[in-house]
C-alpha cells in the first residue's frame, strides 16, 4: 500500500478532530459544574430523589421534551450539559405546590440533561440522563 500525500492530510485531520473532541466536552462539562456549584451555594450534591424522564433518541434537538417530579423540593433546575449556554430553566416551588414540571428544551447535540434540586431541608440532590439528538437544535 502507498501512502499519499491525500492519505497523509486525512490520517493528520483525523487525529486534530478526535485530540480535539475531549477538550470540547470537557468544556461543556465544566460550565455545567459551575451552574451546579452557583445553584447549590458549593454544597454537596447528592444522587437521585428526582424522577427525569427524557426520551432515549430525540429525531430533532429543537424541541425535546423533559419531565420531572422532585418530592420536597423547593426549587429544581435543568441543565444541557452540552449546549453553548447549559442552564436552561430553574422552577420555583411554593410550600403547596407540586413540585413536578415538564417543559420541551434544545439540544445541540448528544448530552446529558441534568436536573438539580434544592430540597426543603437545605440539602441538594441530582440525577442525569443521557439523550441521544439525531438533528442538533443549536445550529446543527
Amino acid at each position: 500500500m502507498s501512502f499519499t500525500r491525500r492519505n497523509a492530510l486525512a490520517l493528520g485531520s483525523a487525529a486534530i478532530a478526535v485530540t480535539l473532541l475531549p477538550l470540547r466536552a470537557f468544556a461543556a462539562s465544566e460550565k455545567s459544574m459551575e451552574a451546579i456549584t452557583a445553584f447549590a451555594d458549593g454544597a454537596t450534591v447528592a444522587e437521585g430523589g428526582i424522577e427525569l424522564t427524557t426520551p432515549e433518541i430525540a429525531e430533532n434537538g429543537n424541541t425535546v421534551p423533559v419531565e420531572f417530579s422532585a418530592p420536597g423540593a423547593k426549587r429544581v433546575m435543568l441543565l444541557a450539559d452540552g449546549n453553548p449556554s447549559p442552564g436552561v430553566a430553574t422552577f420555583n416551588f411554593g410550600a403547596l405546590a407540586d413540585p413536578s414540571g415538564s417543559t420541551r428544551i434544545r439540544l445541540a447535540g448528544t448530552q446529558n440533561v441534568i436536573a438539580i434540586a434544592e430540597m426543603a431541608d437545605g440539602s441538594y440532590t441530582q440525577v442525569a440522563k443521557a439523550v441521544k439528538v439525531t438533528i442538533g437544535g443549536c445550529g446543527g
